[in-house]
């Protein structure tokens, strides 16, 4: 297996083994004991199997090992915005989600990481406080066209770009011809360019729109969507880049997407939990928690949603962690086109998915790659999202038929607002383990900071 660069490797660490009768490994649950040494998976044996370790954790009877979940999509804010969240915030609710490595998001912090100056800066803010490994993207934006080279060899995961305005000044948007740039640049790098597809032309001006959500699903139709990923599919079978569409809410962009990857594009494509488990009929008036960009569609848009990703065509299923402070989503007084436009979900995403999974009667096992090796083969860190030898020992002791209700302020969320406030959940996360040494426990929180700066070189 190959692995991004990280922080320095800890000292020696005791071995451990994991033994239980249903962990998640060669693509399937089935029993196992696992060994760890070095904060690595050393070897997967039979659950019966004599091992020669200093600690035997028995995995209880009902729950599942999984391996550490990989979110590629987090918005931290820090520096510059961290009364909306930190690394320190963030990093927590992600061990208490099962979630053990994060790809934090180019903006909203200032300053945006379009630079290996911003990118130090943000990995100063992080370095020492991070419960969980941390990548980082780097951003495309009209100011850095022609100048991805040194981003990309201070070793961010890829680019980002939006094709509409982003919500903040300090990080513009690509027209069709500086998208087309863009492109062009990431392939002569090998590198990745993730896009927020919706095209400006087809949104609504910004302004106040009301307290009923209608009026807001009306502003950003499926179109804008659609128009924008025709635009990246086009580019992308003229130049060679590799693209990822991020945060796809709008299911009739599915087809053309398949048909993408018929033709052999090198093009993936993501979806976030609360596409997977809200729904337009079911947002009261003034509730803009629920406020996301492109935002959250109806029900039969969401049967079509989950139908790719059971057939693949999603990749992934990443959270948009997209927080902000109480006042910005709420001091709108309840007006959607006012209000920031972001899903905080980051500790209970995968519960979320899991829940609204099992309602469906959908099998645990089919949900597990788009949260695991999909994410983590889309930034190359294959060493994780994985139990098998040579893997990093990020491992989760998950109980799947838990159920307990979300009560936005107790999560490590910075500020207590949420979109699954009040929600009933399936699932708990009762241990997580990251480098082969327990750091969060359901019953303790988060217990010790271990967490690594990633590197793409």
């Amino acid at each position: 297996m190959t692995a991004s660069r990280s922080d320095p490797p800890e000292p020696h660490r005791a071995s451990t083994a994991f033994r239980g009768d249903r962990v998640w490994t060669g693509g399937a649950l089935r029993p196992a004991t696992v060994v760890v040494r070095d904060g690595l998976v050393d070897a997967v044996l039979p659950v019966d199997a004599v091992v020669d370790t200093d600690t035997v954790v028995e995995v209880p009877a009902g729950a599942v090992l999984l391996p550490g979940l990989v979110d590629t999509h987090v918005h931290v804010n820090e520096p510059g915005r961290t009364e909306w969240e930190g690394f320190a915030s963030a990093t927590r609710a992600a061990a208490l989600g099962g979630v053990t490595t994060i790809v934090d998001m180019p903006l909203n912090s200032i300053p945006p990481t379009t630079s290996p100056e911003a990118l130090a800066v943000k990995q100063d803010s992080a370095r020492g406080r991070v419960a969980v490994d941390v990548g980082f993207w780097g951003g495309a934006v009209p100011e850095n066209a022609g100048q991805l080279a040194a981003l990309h060899a201070a070793g961010v995961h890829g680019f980002k770009c939006f094709t509409a305005p982003s919500g903040v000044d300090e990080f513009g948007h690509l027209d069709a011809d500086q998208l087309r740039t863009a492109l062009a640049e990431v392939a002569a790098l090998d590198a990745l360019l993730i896009v927020h597809a919706e095209d400006p032309d087809r949104l609504a001006a910004p302004g106040a729109l009301g307290t009923g959500y209608r009026a807001f699903l009306e502003s950003r139709p499926p179109v804008a969507e659609e128009d924008a990923i025709a635009r990246v599919v086009a580019g992308v079978r003229e130049t060679g880049a590799r693209a990822h569409v991020l945060h796809l809410s709008d299911a009739g962009a599915l087809p053309m997407l398949r048909a993408a990857k018929a033709e052999g594009l090198p093009i993936t494509v993501e979806t976030c939990p609360h596409y997977l488990t809200l729904d337009a009929d079911h947002v009261p008036d003034g509730a803009t928690e629920f406020k996301c960009c492109p935002p959250i569609r109806d029900t039969a848009n969401q049967d079509a949603l989950w139908d790719g990703v059971l057939d693949g065509t999603i990749d992934l299923v990443v959270t948009d962690h997209s927080p902000s402070t109480v006042d910005l989503k709420r001091g709108t007084g309840g007006d959607f086109g006012l209000a920031w436009g972001g899903i905080a979900g980051l500790q209970v995403g995968f519960r979320a998915v899991w829940t609204e999974a099992a309602r469906r009667g959908i099998a645990l096992e089919r949900i597990l790659p788009a949260v695991t090796t999909g994410p983590a083969g889309l930034v190359g860190l294959h060493d994780r999202g994985v139990i098998a030898p040579g893997s990093v020992a990020h491992l989760v002791v998950f109980d799947p038929d838990a159920t307990a209700t979300v009560h936005a302020g107790s999560l490590e969320h910075r500020n207590p607002i949420s979109a699954y406030d009040g929600a009933e959940l399936r699932g708990a996360v009762l241990e997580t383990w990251l480098h082969g040494r327990r750091v969060a426990t359901a019953d303790d929180g988060v217990t010790d900071v271990e967490g690594r700066l990633l590197s793409r070189v």
